[in-house]
């Protein structure tokens, strides 16, 4: 399959599960992203089009991040570490966005570490 098909296919699967996904201030959005090297986690209030929180294996915030990569054992303290940072701004409950990707070994992980912590999907 040709890379822009593919990303075409991937888009079109974010815009189908963000038509039944919206965040309010009370139960934002936890929008999960991978890239090649790293994890990004927004908590996005759709209503006000706001960010409350976020947290990425680049911010200056998260401890060894030299050491972070787009891997398993990353996903988990990234995971435990953004609800940490969802608590601290007031979030209890979320709606998990997984951004097109399928519910498995990276993302899991993520979540479950997130759960682990506290939040409530």
């Amino acid at each position: 399959m040709r890379p822009e098909k593919k990303l075409r296919l991937e888009q079109l699967r974010r815009w189908r599960i963000r038509k039944k996904i919206r965040g309010t201030k009370e139960r934002p959005r936890m929008s999960v992203r991978f890239t090649g090297k790293n994890i990004h986690v927004q908590f996005i209030d759709d209503e006000a089009g706001a960010t409350l929180a976020y947290i990425s294996t680049l911010s200056k915030s998260v401890p060894d991040r030299d050491r972070m990569k787009a891997n398993i054992p990353s996903a988990s303290q990234i995971g435990s570490l953004a609800a940490e940072a969802a608590k601290s701004k007031g979030i209890a409950q979320v709606v998990f966005d997984r951004s097109g990707a399928r519910f498995h070994g990276k993302v899991e992980a993520l979540a479950k570490a997130a759960r682990g912590a506290g939040l409530q999907f």
